[in-house]
């Protein structure tokens, strides 16, 4: 049979190209008037590929300008993310602007931290807690029943979308949605985690959507009131956990944001847990700091012996963000972390590590002292019970 002497680009490929082009004429624009051309534009371009699932069109056309350093690409990943977890509803009252926000919760536990349906009462307290201390005057609330875990999130921005549009009704009615248990992985346990607050806030077109736009507020009085009067109205919900709340906000960002301070919490709790775990100093313990690569360093692991001993009793992961540079100060900001919880001792691996899982369990293998890899594990007389590994 005769073959085509060309192949035909696929559609996902022609909108690719087409969203990286409204991309870059967007960042190369000099005016706010051409600002808002190229915005209304691809704008357009984005929520037809949200609406339609076309997941890999959007994230192909994110790694074309990535490859290039354009700076199209910071301007076409906000635009995506803000069409994904947000935007403009038509209501009988009016055009209404309306965005879905995450509230993130810092947990550690020798025990089980809780996720999973969230009951009318729990539901009830968070509402009042939010309305009173987070959001605007005047907004609409809608809650999801739920407290996600990390892995329970939705999954890229079409999911986001799916999430957000799910949420409207409930938003223009003041009521919860119910989220399906069954439709959710299980979450895997572990020493310390993030857990989530998701809904969806909703106010007149143009008007304030936090309590930080209006006139006398401010994100650090926001901050300070949530974690002091909702951390109070939580923490029995969170028995026998260690909880720090940050604060609720535009959905991506506040998950971004949750993913940068997990690292520097859990990294704190490890040496709490292993003090009490171990019943030691925080001096008697020893951190082997090294980074695990695929292509490039993908994170940093951190592991834990005694100091008498090379046995990796616990590790803690240290994942790559966008926001990093691989090198020195990414070790450097793990040595400072790791000093102010008391840990004198660390060595630092120049060597780069294969991202090594374990074969039976699928947990991390951490680095040793000898600059080999060993999967963590307690001493069998140690004071708690087992738990994975963050």
């Amino acid at each position: 049979m005769k073959r085509s002497k060309f192949s035909r680009r696929s559609s996902i490929d022609r909108d690719a190209e087409q969203l990286a082009k409204l991309a870059i004429g967007l960042a190369e624009s000099n005016s706010r008037m051409e600002d808002g051309f190229w915005q209304e534009r691809l704008s357009q371009e984005i929520d037809r590929l949200l609406r339609t699932g076309n997941e890999d069109a959007l994230n192909l056309a994110l790694e074309l300008l990535y490859q290039t350093e354009s700076p199209a690409y910071d301007e076409l990943a906000d635009l995506i993310e803000s069409r994904s977890e947000g935007g403009a509803v038509t209501s009988n009252a009016g055009p209404l602007d309306m965005v879905m926000f995450a509230s993130p919760l810092l947990a550690w536990s020798r025990f089980t931290i809780p996720s999973g349906a969230l009951s009318a009462d729990t539901l009830a307290i968070m509402r009042a807690q939010l309305q009173a201390h987070v959001f605007a005057a005047d907004t609409n609330l809608a809650l999801t029943d739920f407290l996600f875990s990390p892995d329970q999130l939705p999954r890229g921005y079409v999911e986001t979308y799916r999430l957000t549009n799910h949420l409207i009704k409930p938003a223009l009615e003041n009521q919860n949605l119910h989220i399906d248990p069954d439709q959710l992985p299980e979450t895997t346990r572990f020493v310390s985690d993030t857990r989530y607050i998701v809904g969806a806030i909703m106010a007149p077109h143009g008007k304030a959507l936090f309590r930080w736009q209006e006139e006398d507020g401010t994100r650090e009085l926001v901050t300070e009131q949530w974690q002091t009067q909702a951390g109070k109205a939580l923490q029995p919900l969170f028995s026998g956990c260690a909880l720090e709340l940050h604060l609720p906000d535009a959905f991506h960002s506040a998950c971004r944001n949750a993913d940068r301070e997990l690292r520097i919490y859990s990294l704190r709790a490890a040496v709490i847990f292993l003090q009490t775990a171990l019943n030691v100093l925080a001096h008697n313990l020893r951190a082997v700091v090294a980074p695990f690569c695929d292509d490039r360093t993908e994170e940093y692991r951190i592991g834990f012996t005694l100091m008498d001993a090379n046995e990796i009793v616990h590790g803690v992961v240290w994942p790559m963000l966008e926001i990093d540079e691989d090198g020195v100060n990414t070790v450097t900001q793990i040595e400072t972390v790791l000093h102010q919880a008391g840990v004198n001792n660390i060595i630092v691996l120049d060597q780069r590590f294969p991202m090594e899982f374990c074969d039976d369990c699928g947990m991390p293998m951490f680095p040793t002292p000898e600059g080999e890899t060993m999967h963590a594990e307690l001493p069998e007389d140690s004071t708690t019970t087992a738990v994975l590994l963050h």
